[in-house]
C-alpha cells in the first residue's frame, strides 16, 4: 500500500490525459504515471532496454494548473538511459520514464506513440480510438543463474521472475517451449522476453513463445472472411499500428456463388466439406504472406489472430460441417466464441500463436454481424440504431443500449448483379452510378474506373480500356431508383410503357417494356423482370427491418449504418428512395465500410473487448423471420417504391418523389385511383398467366 501523498512533494500533470498527482522526489516518472492509470507502454520491466516508455517534460509556468515545470525538475539522464540513447537513438527532448525521476514539480507530455491506447481505426465514417489492452503481453526478464545452492529448475526461475517482475499470480508454459528454455536463456545471458497470453477473465498466464534478450516486436492478425472476399489486417500488438492490409476473393466461389449452393455442394458431394475448408485455409494463408511482405514482418512474429464470418464460413473455416446450416431450425454447431491454437488450423504463424473467434448470434446472423455490432456498438447508446449488411443473406441489426434484435433477410443475388440481364460484379467497366433527366428520360451513368461521366468530354477514352462492360449492384440499386423518379416506373415497379412516344430509350420487350440505359455493344437495358427481382431484394430486407422495428415498438429509427463492402457504394437517398431502408434523415444514413473488419481489429486489440461482444450475443434476440406470420405482409407492402403504406415524410422533404401513378401490366399508363377489374380483365389476367 502507498502512502498518502505529502502536500509537499513535486506535483505532477501528465497531458493529454490530464491525471495529475503528488509524488515522492526519486519516483520514477514510469511508476507515477501507473499510480495514476496513465498507461505507458513499457516491454523491457523498466530496464530501459525497449525504448516505449517515452515522455516529454514540457516547460514554463502554467498557471491554470498552478505549476512552474522545469528540465532541472527531471533527473539527469543515467548510464542506462545514456547507453539507449547511443545505440539506439532518443529524439530531442525525449526521455525514457522507467529511468528518469521526478525532483520537481511537471508537466509530462505522453506521446501518441508511448500510450497503450494509442491504436487509430480509419474507417470512411469515422475515426476511433481504442483503448489498448491485447490479450498477448512481452515481457522482459533477467532471470537468476543457476546455484547449486538453489536447485531450482531454469523454467521455474523464469516462473518467479515473471511472477515478481509482471506480478502474474500462476504462469504456465506451452508445452513444446519447455525443451528450448535452457537454451534460450544461455543464449540470452539469462535475459529473455516471454510472450504471455492471458484472457480478460482468466488467472492463468501462459507463456507461448520465448526469444533470448529482448523481443520488441509482436503483431496480430484481424480477418473478416466473407462469402465473395476475404480481407486481412496486419497489425503491430506492441503500438496498435496496422502494418498492412490486404484482400483476396474467397476461392469458394468456385463451388457455389451463394452460400446456400455451397452448403448443397457438401450435400451432394462426400469431400465437399474439406474440398471448401481447403480452399478457404490457403486462402487465408496466401493473405498472411501478402500481408507479411508488405509490412516486412516474420511469420513467427504474430501472435494472435482474430476471425470473422458468416456462420457457414466460420463452420467450413473451422472444418465444421455446414449442412444443419441448410434448413431449419439453421442449428449451429458452435454459437460462442472460439479460443484455439492458430496451428489447430494448420495456420504457420508462431508455433504458440493463439486464435480467436467471435461468437455467432444465430444460425444466419454469424460472427462478421457480431463483429459490426461490436464496431458500431448500438447497445452502448440510447438512439435506435439500424445496422444492415446488404448481401445474397442480408444480416439486420436494430437496437440501443436498452435492447438489441437481430435477423437475416433472404435478398438473392440481384444486390450484387447476378439474375439482372446485364448485371455483374462490381469491376472496371462496370456502371456503379446513374442519373436520369426527368424531362428527356436521358441518362448518364459512370463506370467503375473512371472518375468522368458518360456525358462529359474525355468519357470514351477514360474508359477505353476496360469498355462498358454490364451494370453492378450499386448502378442497379441507382437506375431503379431513378427511373422512379423519372416516372419510367411505377410505385409497382411497372414501366410505362406509353412514354415510348417520349423517348426512344422505352422498348417494348414481349408484354412488357425495357429502358435502355445504354446503347451499342454491349446493349445494357433495364428490363421488366430486372426491376422485379431489386424490388424482390429490396423487399425482402425491409420485411425483415420491419419485423424487428415491431419487436422495438418502434415506428422510426434514429441512425442507419451500412456495412459490408457493397454497403460503401450505397448512396443513402437511393436505398431510401427505392424502399431498401425505413425513413430517417437522410444525413444520419452512413456507410461504414468493413465494420466486421473493425470490430476484428478491435478485439485484436483489447481483451475486453472480447468480454463485451460475447456479453452483448448472449443477450440480443434473434428473430427468425421465416416463422414471423406477418413477414409476408411486410413483404407484400414493401415491394412497392418505396413502400405501399410506410410514409416517407423525411425523405419526401429532401427528395421530390413523382406524382403516384398506376401503369398495367402491359405497361399502359392510368390514374392513381385503383378500380375493380372487369371479368373480362380477369379472365384475361388468368389466361396470361
Amino acid at each position: 500500500m502507498n502512502p498518502p501523498p505529502n502536500i509537499t512533494d513535486p506535483l505532477v500533470l501528465f497531458m493529454p490525459s490530464g491525471k495529475r498527482g503528488r509524488f515522492p522526489v526519486g519516483t520514477p516518472v514510469l511508476d507515477a504515471a501507473r499510480q495514476l492509470g496513465v498507461y505507458v507502454e513499457s516491454v523491457c520491466g523498466g530496464r530501459a532496454t525497449c525504448g516505449r516508455c517515452q515522455i516529454e517534460v514540457q516547460e514554463g509556468n502554467f498557471a491554470k494548473h498552478k505549476i512552474v515545470s522545469a528540465n532541472d525538475h527531471i533527473s539527469p539522464k543515467g548510464a542506462k538511459e545514456e547507453r539507449y540513447e547511443r545505440v539506439r537513438g532518443l529524439p530531442e527532448r525525449r526521455r525514457l520514464s522507467c529511468s528518469a525521476q521526478i525532483l520537481g514539480d511537471l508537466v509530462i507530455d505522453v506521446p501518441q506513440d508511448t500510450v497503450i491506447n494509442a491504436q487509430t481505426i480509419r474507417k470512411a465514417a469515422d475515426t476511433r480510438v481504442i483503448a489498448r489492452d491485447t490479450a498477448i503481453r512481452m515481457c522482459y526478464v533477467e532471470i537468476e543463474e543457476p546455484d547449486m545452492h538453489k536447485p531450482l529448475g531454469d523454467l521455474d526461475r523464469l516462473k518467479i521472475a515473471l511472477m515478481k517482475d509482471w506480478g502474474f499470480k500462476n504462469v504456465e508454459f506451452d508445452f513444446y517451449l519447455m525443451p528450448q528454455v535452457q537454451g534460450i536463456l544461455r543464449k540470452g545471458n539469462w535475459t529473455a522476453t516471454a510472450a504471455i497470453h492471458k484472457d480478460a477473465d482468466s488467472d492463468i498466464a501462459r507463456v507461448i513463445a520465448l526469444w533470448p534478450g529482448l523481443k520488441n516486436e509482436a503483431y496480430g492478425l484481424a480477418c473478416d472472411i466473407g462469402s465473395t472476399t476475404i480481407a486481412m489486417h496486419l497489425v503491430s500488438l506492441l503500438s496498435g499500428r496496422v502494418a498492412a492490409s490486404s484482400g483476396t476473393s474467397n476461392p469458394q466461389i468456385r463451388f457455389g456463388e451463394d452460400l446456400m449452393s455451397r452448403v448443397s455442394y457438401v450435400m451432394m458431394n462426400p469431400d465437399g466439406r474439406e474440398g471448401m475448408t481447403v480452399a478457404v485455409r490457403e486462402a487465408v494463408s496466401g493473405l498472411v504472406d501478402k500481408v507479411c511482405a508488405e509490412g516486412n514482418v516474420q511469420r513467427n512474429d504474430i501472435l494472435d489472430a482474430v476471425f470473422v464470418g458468416n456462420p457457414i464460413m466460420h463452420h467450413l473455416f473451422l472444418g465444421i460441417d455446414p449442412t444443419e446450416l441448410g434448413g431449419a431450425p439453421f442449428a449451429l454447431a458452435i454459437s460462442g466464441a472460439v479460443r484455439i491454437k492458430a496451428s489447430d488450423l494448420g495456420l504457420k504463424l508462431n508455433q504458440g500463436a493463439r486464435l480467436y473467434m467471435l461468437p455467432c448470434i444465430a444460425g444466419h446472423v454469424g460472427a462478421d454481424a457480431a463483429a459490426v455490432t461490436l464496431s458500431e456498438g448500438p447497445h452502448r447508446q440510447d438512439e435506435m440504431m439500424l445496422i444492415v449488411d446488404v448481401g445474397t443473406n442480408a444480416e439486420i441489426v436494430l437496437g440501443n443500449s436498452t435492447r438489441v434484435v437481430a435477423a437475416s433477410s433472404p435478398t438473392g443475388p440481384a444486390f450484387e448483379g447476378a439474375e439482372i440481364s446485364g448485371g455483374q460484379r462490381a469491376a472496371p467497366g462496370a456502371i456503379e452510378r446513374v442519373r436520369i433527366d426527368p424531362d428527356t428520360l436521358e441518362p448518364r451513368y459512370r463506370v467503375i474506373g473512371s472518375e468522368l461521366w458518360s456525358d462529359q468530354p474525355g468519357f470514351a477514352e477514360s474508359v477505353q480500356a476496360t469498355g462498358v462492360t454490364g451494370i453492378c449492384g450499386s448502378g442497379i440499386i441507382e437506375v431503379v431508383a431513378e427511373m422512379y423518379l423519372a416516372g419510367i416506373i411505377s410505385e409497382d415497379g411497372v414501366v410505362d410503357g406509353s412514354l415510348g412516344a417520349r423517348s426512344p430509350r422505352i422498348v417494348a420487350n414481349g408484354r412488357t417494356f425495357s429502358y435502355v440505359l445504354k446503347d451499342g455493344e454491349p446493349k445494357i437495358t433495364i428490363t421488366q423482370n430486372d426491376v422485379r427481382a431489386i424490388q424482390l431484394a429490396k423487399a425482402a430486407l425491409y420485411a425483415g427491418t420491419k419485423l424487428l422495428m415491431e419487436k422495438q415498438h418502434t415506428d422510426h429509427v434514429d441512425r442507419i449504418h451500412f456495412a459490408g463492402a457493397f454497403g460503401s457504394f450505397i448512396d443513402p437517398k437511393y436505398a431510401m428512395v427505392l424502399g431498401l431502408i425505413p425513413d430517417c434523415d437522410l444525413d444520419k444514413v452512413s456507410a461504414v465500410g468493413n465494420a466486421a473488419g473493425a470490430g476484428a481489429r478491435m478485439a485484436l486489440l483489447n481483451r475486453g473487448y472480447r468480454r463485451e461482444i460475447e456479453e452483448t450475443v448472449s443477450r440480443i434476440e434473434k428473430i427468425e423471420t421465416a416463422l414471423e406470420p406477418k413477414f409476408q405482409e411486410h413483404f407484400v407492402y414493401a415491394m412497392a417504391l418505396p413502400n405501399k403504406v410506410d410514409p416517407f415524410p423525411k425523405l419526401a422533404a429532401a427528395v421530390k418523389l413523382p406524382p403516384r401513378k398506376t401503369v398495367g401490366e402491359d405497361g399502359t399508363a392510368g390514374d392513381a385511383t385503383p378500380r375493380r377489374r372487369s371479368r373480362e380483365e380477369r379472365a384475361a389476367r388468368r389466361g396470361r398467366e
